[in-house]
């Protein structure tokens, strides 16, 4: 049976910084993206067990915990991806027209993410997804990795805003956060997501 494996980051520990500290990255990425890979990979070998022995009793909590995992495993994997020590500014091309189409324009598309992402209860993301059934581009809050989501959407850029991704650095203040996010932020990657998804 195939596994889940942690990915390498496309850049060094260091290299988001000031935005983002070495030493968060590093735990970020080494210690609790690893945990819901290897979470992910448990209650698949749970699950295959409980197939095997024909005792379905814990399905409920079993499939809860996969989703929780294997939904942490994505959204970081993309994380990883939306972000770039070169990124910033704003997209151009289809993406941008699409953004304007369905937000007004960039800033609006802009603030709508900060809010989502800032104002998650508890820990969560905040994300612009696609959403097929409609053709539009949406911003969706994601509660801890896997509530209050479309069930079709895809998430193109997402926004960390567990504890995890900043406390260290930022506290508890969680806006100022978000606001260097986007400092960050791969258009090249999130385009490519978007023509992918628009595509389907």
């Amino acid at each position: 049976m195939s596994t889940y494996t942690l990915p390498d980051l496309p850049y060094d520990y260091g290299a988001l910084e000031p935005a983002i500290t070495g030493e968060i990255l590093e735990l970020h990425h080494a210690k609790h993206h690893a945990a819901y890979v290897k979470g992910a990979n448990d209650t698949l070998e749970r699950l295959a067990e409980a197939r095997g022995e024909r005792e379905f009793g814990g399905l409920v909590g079993l499939e809860k915990t996969y989703a929780f995992h294997l939904s942490g495993h994505v959204l970081h994997s993309i994380f990883w991806e939306n972000l770039s020590p070169d990124g910033g500014d704003r997209p151009d091309g289809p993406l941008a027209d699409a953004l304007t189409e369905h937000f007004g324009s960039f800033a609006a598309f802009q603030k709508q993410l900060t809010a989502a992402t800032s104002q998650v209860q508890g820990s969560g993301w905040g994300v612009l997804a696609w959403e097929p059934l409609g053709r539009r581009l949406i911003v969706e809050q994601v509660y801890d990795h896997h509530g209050n989501v479309g069930a079709n959407t895809t998430p193109l850029l997402v926004f960390d805003a567990w504890e995890h991704a900043y406390y260290l650095q930022y506290r508890n203040v969680r806006p100022d956060y978000v606001e260097r996010l986007w400092s960050l932020v791969n258009w090249t990657d999130v385009a490519r997501r978007y023509t992918t998804a628009a595509a389907s």
